[in-house]
């Protein structure tokens, strides 16, 4: 359907889309925000900046068509806007909090900690999930549409707008990279891990 064909809803056509249509996978659209964000909070402000563009430009989408797809698509790009928005800011301290709490009679200067320990300590034993995290985001978005989400390499190829070669090519790596990532934890765990 091109743009000057495109169907203008009703406002009563927009909420049944919307309910009925886009609604149904949001825990979907959570769950990849998860990933890609490590974050509850900035998954949720993922969620919710995505069904919000959806909403804004439901007319763009084609009745009956596939609203995952479409939903994922708009959730990738919102994140890699933000990821770059993101990268070219500096960083951010409140100076005004942390000579509050080092001024404070409650500070143990032996307990200040290594940021890096304190954000893997929760996740230490999920070997499966710290090897998913740790690749890089392209493999690990390929990897979680497809194998997480169900989605077929056509959709995949609409959702990350890259060539259906490439989705396969950088699965394939992705899944070897993982199962590298994973091995000592399989040989632990009792599989024969000797190539054939």
């Amino acid at each position: 359907m091109s743009e000057v064909q495109r169907k203008k809803y009703s406002d009563k056509e927009k909420n049944s889309i919307f309910d009925h249509e886009f609604m149904p996978h949001i825990d979907s659209m959570y769950n990849f925000a998860f990933r890609l964000t490590f974050d509850e909070d900035d998954a949720k402000d993922l969620v919710q900046d995505t069904y919000l563009k959806a909403y804004r430009f439901i007319n763009s989408f084609e009745k009956g068509t596939n609203a995952k797809a479409w939903l994922f698509r708009i959730l990738k790009n919102s994140f890699i806007n933000e990821y770059r928005k993101k990268s070219k800011q500096p960083s951010k301290v409140d100076y005004q909090e942390v000579e509050t709490y080092y001024n404070s009679d409650n500070v143990d200067y032996n307990m200040t900690s290594d940021l890096r320990v304190d954000a893997v300590k929760d996740m230490l034993g999920d070997e499966i999930s710290n090897a998913l995290n740790s690749l890089a985001v392209d493999f690990r978005t390929v990897i979680i549409l497809c194998d997480l989400e169900g989605f077929t390499y056509e959709e995949m190829a609409k959702i990350l707008d890259i060539p259906i070669g490439t989705v396969r090519s950088r699965l394939h790596r992705a899944r070897n990279l993982l199962k590298d990532k994973l091995r000592s934890y399989a040989e632990n765990m009792g599989y024969d891990t000797e190539e054939e």
